[in-house]
C-alpha cells in the first residue's frame, strides 16, 4: 500500500507543531493612534503659535532699556541717539547689524561695536573707540588720525600725549614717487608702533621724505628714525638707548644695527 504524498506528510508536520501565536508589542512601543496623533498635533501648534505671540505680541520680549559700555570721548547721548534703537520693539525683531551699521556711519569715532539682545528687555552697545596716533593741524583745529590712517574726528583742542604730524616734504624724487599721501601713511605706520613710554615723550613727528623721519621729544631731544621700514626692531633699540643714556640730546636708529646717540 502507497505511504503518505507529500502533501499529507507536510500537514501532519503542521498538526505536529502549530504555529506560534504572535508575540505581543510592549507597552512602550505601542504606536500611538490617530487620535493621539491629532492631540499631538494641536498640543504642537498651541505651543508654537504661543512662542510666536510671546515674542512677537505680547510685552513680555520688548527693547525697553539701551545698555552702553567701551566709551572714552564719546557721551552715552550721542551713542544712543546715532543708534536710534527702536524702543518698544520686540526684542525679536530688533535689526542689530542696521544698529551697528548706522553707529559707525554717524559717528567715525566708533572703531567696532558689537549690538547684542540682553533679555528680555535690554539692548547692549559695546563700543570700542578709535585711538589717535598722530594729529594733523588744519588752522585752528587738530584732525585724529588713528593708527589705520584714518582721519576720524576733527577736534578744538589737542588731546594729551598725541604727536603733531609736520609734513614738510622737500621737492625730490622721493615726493614725486610717493606723493604725500604715502608720506603721511608712513607717518602714521611710525607713531603706531611707538611703545607708549616713547609716545608720552613724542611731540612732533616730522615727514621730509620717505626715508626721513624724525621725532621731536620733551626737553628739545630729537630721534632719527629713517623710513618706516623695521619700526619695531627700532623701537626697542630707542627704548633701550633712552634707558642706558637718559641725558642724551640726539637718538639716531635709522640704521638700527648700528644705532648712535650724543649730547650725553
Amino acid at each position: 500500500m502507497a505511504g503518505p504524498t507529500t502533501a499529507r506528510r507536510g500537514a501532519a508536520q503542521q498538526e505536529d507543531f502549530p504555529a506560534r501565536p504572535p508575540r505581543p508589542q510592549p507597552e512602550g512601543r505601542r504606536r500611538p493612534n490617530r487620535r493621539q496623533l491629532i492631540v499631538i498635533g494641536v498640543l504642537v501648534l498651541l505651543l508654537g503659535s504661543g512662542a510666536v505671540w510671546a515674542l512677537y505680541g505680547s510685552s513680555w520680549f520688548r527693547a525697553e532699556q539701551v545698555g552702553i559700555t567701551g566709551l572714552d570721548v564719546l557721551t552715552p547721548a550721542e551713542v544712543e541717539a546715532a543708534a536710534a534703537v527702536p524702543i518698544g520693539a520686540p526684542m525679536i525683531s530688533v535689526d542689530t547689524d542696521a544698529i551697528a551699521d548706522r553707529l559707525r556711519r554717524k559717528l567715525p569715532r566708533i572703531d567696532s561695536v558689537d549690538v547684542v539682545r540682553s533679555w528680555p528687555h535690554g539692548i547692549g552697545l559695546e563700543v570700542t573707540e578709535r585711538q589717535p596716533v598722530l594729529l594733523m593741524k588744519k588752522g585752528t583745529k587738530f584732525t585724529e588720525v588713528d593708527a589705520k590712517g584714518v582721519r576720524f574726528a576733527t577736534v578744538d583742542k589737542s588731546p594729551g600725549h598725541v604727536p603733531l604730524l609736520e609734513l614738510t616734504p622737500d621737492q625730490s624724487a622721493s615726493l614725486r614717487r610717493f606723493g604725500s599721501a604715502r608720506l603721511v601713511r608712513e607717518a602714521v605706520r611710525v607713531a603706531g608702533g611707538l611703545p607708549a613710554g616713547v609716545v608720552k615723550e613724542t611731540k612732533v613727528v616730522r615727514v621730509t621724505s620717505y626715508d626721513s623721519i624724525s621725532l621731536e621729544l620733551t626737553r628739545g631731544r630729537t630721534v632719527i628714525w629713517g623710513s618706516g621700514e623695521d619700526g619695531p626692531v627700532k623701537a626697542r633699540v630707542l627704548t633701550a638707548l633712552m634707558k642706558v643714556a637718559p641725558k642724551a640730546g640726539h637718538f639716531d636708529v635709522s640704521t638700527p644695527t648700528a644705532p648712535a646717540v650724543s649730547g650725553s
